[in-house]
């Protein structure tokens, strides 16, 4: 399994993904889109975690062209704004939403929900 993982969060960003692979998870991780469509081209990913707000590409932007190529792939946003309450159900739109700081426990139980692991 490979996990795309984008947010322009650096540190954030980098340190999911080495808690996810302490997981025996293959995470890879970008800080912006352009790479991260980049990757996807050679990399087949089964589920993206995507920073809603991001500079340039946002999460939502993101998805879209992401869905465009490859249909089969899933989402788990992450957002700052906003909070606890209005994410409650942890999904808008059909998409599952989860407020930073997320708590890697969190995150893998989604994934799991989502990928049927």
């Amino acid at each position: 399994m490979n996990i795309l993982l984008v947010d322009d969060e650096i540190e954030l960003v980098s340190t999911l993904a080495e808690r996810l692979e302490l997981r025996g998870i293959t995470a890879h991780w970008f800080t912006n889109a352009a790479d991260a469509l980049k990757s996807a081209e050679t990399v087949p990913y089964n589920l993206a975690v995507l920073d809603v707000k991001m500079p340039k590409t946002s999460g939502l932007e993101l998805r879209d062209r992401l869905k465009q190529k490859y249909p089969n792939i899933r989402f788990i946003f992450l957002t700052g704004h906003g909070s606890e309450e209005d994410y409650r159900k942890g999904t808008v739109d059909g998409a599952v939403y989860l407020v930073k700081p997320v708590q890697i426990d969190q995150l893998i139980a989604k994934m799991k929900d989502i990928l049927d692991m």
